[in-house]
């Protein structure tokens, strides 16, 4: 009776500012995807004013992966090195005046070298999302925790679509680059003030919620950061080859390049390939693009709890991951094939509504696998899945440009890109095990 009562005492004294922390990161996430994505509405007026083709619009999207593969490991070094209050807020000011900048551009060069420096300004992004799930919240809640921030990825475009594509008819498109920076200065703003790397330091915790933070260890309240950053630390066996060489790392990282594909193509190209293939006008595509991203921000958002729900029940990282990985990526796959093969607008968005979101579905799967097996280095580990992905976000705009330049349809590049999903998923089932992995570093 008394241990209920304590039981009860502790509940009711414990807050719940971790969830505010995931909030700020959903709403920086937000604008990320917006700056990144803001181009791709802006195909036609920026292809007509410069005398572009597919090809060379593929090549000013491709430059912001390139830039983004040089920036997006070195960010998650510096993150776990100097923690995520103050890269992120670097980060965020500088990515925020490149997408500013974006907004003088005169012609293919200049778009294409502020595309990549918006890459490397944006690298240390999603390092520092990882890191601050890693050390704000328990291993119960990190998948559903990760989902809240990475649904904000096709919330940007519902949001976006409409929002930009209104800019850009109302206000040019150079004004609308602009305007979008703005918003990210606001952001780092906020976050500076309120949050703090670890909740030990935040006057917000209460000593009941920095319990279940750390899962019932004793930790000391108010030291430095640094203090705990080599606390946490000193505790960690994650070493480069682990990251390296580890079969589950690797299979994570092949799968997350498949998905990355796939995103960067949807928001690349999915407004050029409505406008090219069923003459859908701007004023209207980004009506139509609310029906994918709103169905992959609910199925990513369900997918984060779905997997923390399988990891409670089952306490296995390989069914409450990595089969979440590769059956979405599967389906994924098989929604894209008909695409090919109709002439159909409204059966052609269903068909890509459900492949866009069952292929973003896993997306926290894949970053609660490096903070489940590398939680000393998670956003060094991210940050090298991260390089994965930026070299799709190279190849997957590229290349469908060049082939839809050549054939004078997409069909090639969505068979591509359905090929690769299908081998990530052979990748995931032979290769992932990563219970296996957790048993032999907790056993060392």
């Amino acid at each position: 009776m008394i241990l209920q009562e304590t039981d009860l005492k502790t509940r009711q004294n414990m807050t719940h500012f971790r969830w505010i922390v995931v909030a700020l990161s959903f709403i920086i996430i937000i604008i990320n995807y917006m700056d990144r994505s803001a181009i791709s509405y802006a195909i036609g007026p920026i292809k007509q004013e410069f005398g572009l083709n597919n090809a060379d619009f593929g090549t000013i999207a491709a430059a912001f992966g390139l830039g983004y593969m040089v920036m997006t490991l070195g960010g998650g070094i510096f993150v776990d090195l100097w923690g995520a209050r103050k890269v992120w807020t670097i980060s965020g000011i500088a990515w925020s005046a490149v997408t500013a900048l974006l907004g003088i551009s005169s012609g293919l060069w200049m778009l294409a070298f502020f595309r990549f420096m918006l890459g490397i300004t944006e690298g240390p992004c999603f390092p520092a999302l990882t890191r601050v799930v890693a050390d704000w919240l328990p291993m119960s809640e990190r998948a559903r925790s990760t989902a809240m921030g990475l649904s904000a990825v096709p919330l940007a475009s519902v949001i976006g679509a409409p929002f930009i594509s209104h800019l850009i008819l109302s206000v040019g498109w150079k004004t609308m680059f602009f305007i979008l920076g703005g918003l990210g200065v606001a952001w780092c703003l906020l976050f500076y003030a309120f949050f703090r790397d670890y909740p030990e330091n935040s006057s917000f915790v209460s000593q009941a919620e920095l319990t279940h933070i750390r899962e019932g260890k004793v930790t000391s309240r108010q030291s430095s950061d640094e203090e705990l950053r080599r606390h946490h630390l000193s505790f960690g066996r994650t070493t480069w080859k682990f990251m390296l060489t580890n079969p589950a790392l690797i299979a994570n990282n092949y799968a997350f390049f498949s998905f990355g594909y796939l995103l960067f193509f949807a928001l690349t190209w999915l407004p050029g390939f409505l406008e090219q293939t069923y003459a859908v006008k701007l004023k209207d595509v980004g009506w139509f693009l609310i029906a994918p991203w709103a169905t992959a921000f609910v199925l990513l958002a369900l997918g984060g709890v779905i997997s923390d729900y399988l990891w409670k029940r089952t306490g296995s990282i390989r069914i409450a991951r990595s089969h979440m990985i590769w059956i979405c990526q599967l389906l994924s796959a098989l929604c894209f094939i008909p695409v090919t093969l109709i002439h159909s607008l409204p059966s052609a968005l269903i068909l890509i509504s459900l492949g866009v979101g069952l292929g973003l579905m896993p997306n926290a799967a894949f970053y609660a696998i490096n903070a489940d097996l590398a939680k000393d280095r998670a956003a060094t580990s991210l940050g090298l899945m991260d390089c994965f992905a930026a070299t799709a976000a190279i190849l997957a705009p590229y290349l469908t440009g060049y082939l839809s330049h050549v054939t004078g349809n997409f069909n090639s590049a969505i068979g591509l890109m359905v090929g690769l999903t299908l081998t990530s998923v052979i990748g995931v089932v032979l290769f992932q095990h990563p219970d296996r992995h957790m048993e032999q570093r907790e056993s060392q």
